[in-house]
């Protein structure tokens, strides 16, 4: 009945809280044991200087580009990229909060779940076959079975008090599904 239970690995670490995430010590840990060799990309890059290739929509961060995300996995090829960093704002509000900062209007296109879809399916489109997203957030769907992604591992990283946990899913590609 749980069999496929057994075939992921959940760990649970806890580490104070920062809002950059790959700099919370399990994360980065977490990512550089996992990451295959070749191309890694990220589309919210922040300060973050793990992948090959990074962007931010925010011109503060030192990334190579400052793009929508949808557009920057756009950039790349079918089947091109073999890591890819799925750390997104966790939340419409801050969404909203750094759609704001940067004096860009706030609209129903950025905070729906359909938005959040198109990037997943950027994301399944882009990576090779046995490729890995790394995907961080408060809840563990990933990118997803039905995109064609297998579960490996679940890091559960509580950060103490009130502060909800992030929850690290590494997925990989195992098969082709179109969209």
């Amino acid at each position: 009945m749980w069999a496929w239970l057994k075939k992921i690995l959940i760990e649970r670490t806890w580490a104070m809280p920062n809002r950059y995430t790959f700099s919370i010590k399990p994360i980065r840990e977490l990512i550089m044991e996992e990451l295959v060799e070749g191309l890694t990309i990220d589309p919210f890059a922040a300060n973050s200087k793990i992948a090959d290739i990074t962007n931010d929509l925010d011109p503060q961060y030192d990334t190579d580009y400052h793009m929508e995300a949808l557009d920057f996995l756009k950039m790349f090829a079918d089947e091109s990229v073999d890591n890819v960093l799925f750390d997104a704002p966790y939340s419409p509000r801050q969404v909203s909060e750094s759609y704001r900062k940067l004096g860009r209007t706030v609209n129903m296109q950025t905070t729906q779940s359909s938005y959040w879809s198109k990037l997943k399916d950027e994301i399944t489109r882009v990576l090779k076959l046995n490729g890995k997203t790394f995907t961080f957030g408060w809840n563990s769907g990933g990118i997803g079975k039905s995109r064609g992604f297998k579960i490996l591992r679940i890091l559960l990283v509580p950060h103490g008090g009130w502060h909800n946990d992030t929850i690290c899913v590494v997925e990989r590609k195992v098969k082709r599904v179109q969209h």
